[in-house]
C-alpha cells in the first residue's frame, strides 16, 4: 500500500484522470499543449495557448518528442495557475494521469512494468507535482484533424523547433 502523498493521492475523490463532459460541469479554463521535435532526437519545440488568450513556446537544441510533449503541459500549468483540464494530442502525457501509470511508478520505485528506470523522470516528476494536488483534467485529441487550437499549439511548437526560439503572445 503506498504512504505518504502517493496514499493521500489516491484516496482523493473523483479520482485523477476522470473524463471531462461525464455528467460533471465543464472545467473553468482549458489549455491545450503540443511538443514537436524535427528528428527524434533532434531540435524540439514544446507550446501551450488558452482559447482567446495567451499562449507560450519555447526550443531545445537536441530532445525527443515525449520531452517536449511533457514540456508542454509541465510548461502550461506552472505558468497558469487557473486551469482546470489540459488537452493534448500526446497518449504518452493524457494515459499516465487518466490510467494513473505514475501510481505504479511511485510503487515500483520509478521503475516501469519492465523493471527498467521511467523515462523523463526529470520532467515526469515536476509534472506530477504541480498537477496531482490540483486534480487536473486530462483530454485527449487527435492530432491534425483540422481542430484549431490543436493545430495552433502544433505549430506554435513546431516554429520553436525549427527556429531553436520560443516566443509569447495572445491567440
Amino acid at each position: 500500500m503506498p504512504t505518504g502523498p502517493a496514499r493521500e493521492r489516491e484516496g482523493r475523490p473523483g479520482g485523477l484522470g476522470r473524463a471531462s463532459g461525464r455528467g460533471a460541469e465543464p472545467p473553468a479554463s482549458s489549455v491545450w499543449t503540443d511538443g514537436a521535435c524535427l528528428g527524434n532526437p533532434g531540435p524540439g519545440g514544446w507550446a501551450w495557448a488558452l482559447p482567446g488568450g495567451a499562449w507560450a513556446s519555447g526550443a531545445e537544441p537536441a530532445t525527443t518528442n515525449q520531452r517536449m510533449e511533457l514540456r508542454a503541459a509541465l510548461e502550461a500549468l506552472l505558468a497558469l495557475p487557473d486551469v482546470a483540464e489540459v488537452v493534448s494530442d500526446s497518449t504518452y502525457v493524457v494515459n499516465c494521469f487518466r490510467q494513473r501509470w505514475w501510481a505504479g511508478w511511485e510503487r515500483r520505485g520509478w521503475r516501469n512494468t519492465k523493471n527498467e528506470p521511467v523515462a523523463n523522470q526529470d520532467l515526469w516528476r515536476p509534472l506530477l507535482e504541480t498537477a496531482l494536488p490540483r486534480g487536473i483534467e486530462w483530454r485527449w485529441v487527435k492530432g491534425h484533424a483540422g481542430n484549431a487550437m490543436n493545430e495552433l499549439v502544433d505549430r506554435l511548437a513546431n516554429e520553436a523547433a525549427r527556429t531553436g526560439r520560443g516566443g509569447t503572445g495572445t491567440c
